[in-house]
C-alpha cells in the first residue's frame, strides 16, 4: 500500500504537529517551549511545516537579526497549518508569521468569497487581518503558490494534455491524488471543481500533500494535485496542467506582524520591505528543491539567498503609511518617515 511508504520525515511533522495542537488545547495558552509572553521575548517568528514555509521564516529570522543586531529573535517551526501560525500570533506566541497566503487565508479563517482577482485578494485579506485580528499583512513576496494538477511528461506529450478541462475525457480511469484538506475545502475545493469544470474523478485518493510527487512520479498516480512551486516539479519533470477554467485564487505568499511588534520595534516595517518582490515563483521552486532533494538546511538557503542579495542593503523602500491600501491602517502605529530616520 502506498500510505506504508510515508517518509520518516513527513511522519515526523504529523506528530509534532499532533503535540502542538494537543499542547495548546490543554495550556490554553502557549505553545511549547515558550513560558513567557512576546514581550518578555522580542520578536519570535512563526513558521511551518513545510519545506516553503520553513524557509521564508528563516529568511525573516536572518533579515531581523542582520538589522536588529541586538534585539532578542527566536524561530518557531513545524506550526502543521495557517490556522496554528495564527493562533501563535492570536495568543501572543508569537509576534510575526514567515509566510501567510492570500487564497488560504480569504476562505479559511476570513472567511470570505474566493476571487480570481489577485489585487481583491490581497485587498481584502489585507483589511480583514486588521479589522479581525488588529494584524498587519505586509505585501507580496513576489510569488504565489497556488493549487496546481499536474501529471508526468510522458502523459502529457502522449495524450496532448496541457489543461485541467482536458481530463474530462481520461477522468473514468486516470488515478488521481491529491491534498486530503482539499476534498472538503470550500470555494476552490472538489465540490468547487466538479462544479466549474463539470465533472469528477472515478478514482481519486486523499493522502498527505508531501507524497502525491512521489507516487505520480512513481507511476502510482496519473494525476496530482500539489504545490506551484514544489522543488520536485522540476525534480521529475513534471507538467503544470493550466487552470483554463480558474478554479484556484491566488495564494500570494506574505509575512504577517502583529500591530504590537509594530509598535515596539517599528524598524520591522523596512525590514520585511526590503523582501517586498524579490522572490519569484522559480527562485522559490529553486530554494524549495535544494532543501528536499539536496537536504540542505532551510537555514543554510536563507543565509545564501541573503548574501547573494547582500541583504537587499541598497533597497529603498516605500512606507506603508504611503501607500492608499494601507494608509489608515498603519497610521496610529507607525511614526512618520522623517521621524524614523532609517529608510
Amino acid at each position: 500500500m502506498f500510505k506504508e511508504k510515508k517518509n520518516k520525515k513527513s511522519l515526523r511533522y504529523m506528530i509534532l504537529t499532533f503535540m502542538l495542537v494537543i499542547t495548546m488545547t490543554v495550556s490554553g495558552c502557549s505553545l511549547p517551549g515558550l513560558g513567557k509572553s512576546v514581550s518578555d521575548n522580542g520578536i519570535i517568528i512563526a513558521g511551518g511545516n513545510t519545506t516553503e514555509r520553513q524557509i521564508l521564516a528563516e529568511i525573516v529570522s536572518q533579515m531581523c537579526k542582520h538589522y536588529l543586531a541586538s534585539t532578542d529573535i527566536t524561530l518557531i517551526n513545524n506550526l502543521g497549518s495557517s490556522m496554528l501560525i495564527l493562533q501563535a500570533l492570536d495568543r501572543d506566541d508569537a509576534n510575526i508569521s514567515g509566510a501567510m497566503y492570500t487564497g488560504t487565508s480569504l476562505t479559511g479563517e476570513l472567511g470570505l468569497d474566493s476571487t480570481t482577482d489577485p489585487v481583491k485578494a490581497m485587498e481584502d485579506v489585507v483589511n480583514g487581518y486588521n479589522t479581525k485580528y488588529n494584524m498587519v499583512w505586509f505585501p507580496s513576496y513576489g510569488f504565489e503558490n497556488t493549487y496546481a494538477f499536474m501529471i508526468t511528461r510522458e502523459l502529457s506529450e502522449e495524450k496532448g494534455i496541457t489543461k485541467i478541462s482536458q481530463l474530462k475525457d481520461y477522468a473514468a480511469t486516470l488515478k488521481v491524488g491529491v491534498d486530503t484538506s482539499w476534498i472538503e475545502r470550500k470555494g476552490d475545493g472538489y465540490e468547487g471543481f466538479k462544479k466549474l469544470y463539470g465533472f469528477d474523478f472515478a478514482n481519486i485518493n486523499a493522502m498527505e500533500i508531501g507524497l502525491v510527487y512521489n507516487a505520480l512520479h512513481a507511476g502510482e498516480m496519473d494525476v496530482a494535485l500539489g504545490y506551484s512551486t514544489d522543488g520536485r516539479i522540476d525534480g521529475y519533470d513534471l507538467v503544470v496542467l493550466e487552470d483554463d477554467q480558474h478554479l484556484f485564487p491566488p495564494y500570494e505568499a506574505s509575512p504577517v506582524v502583529t500591530k504590537e511588534l509594530l509598535r515596539k520595534y517599528p524598524d520591522i516595517e523596512t525590514v520585511l520591505l526590503k523582501l517586498e518582490g524579490e522572490i519569484d515563483s522559480k527562485m522559490m521552486q529553486k530554494m524549495n528543491r535544494n532543501s528536499d532533494e539536496q537536504q540542505i538546511e532551510p537555514r543554510v538557503i536563507a543565509k545564501q539567498f541573503l548574501e547573494e542579495n547582500n541583504y537587499f542593503q541598497a533597497k529603498k523602500v516605500i512606507p506603508l503609511s504611503e501607500r492608499p491600501l494601507y494608509k489608515n491602517i498603519v497610521q496610529d502605529i507607525l511614526p512618520l518617515d522623517e521621524e524614523k530616520g532609517t529608510k
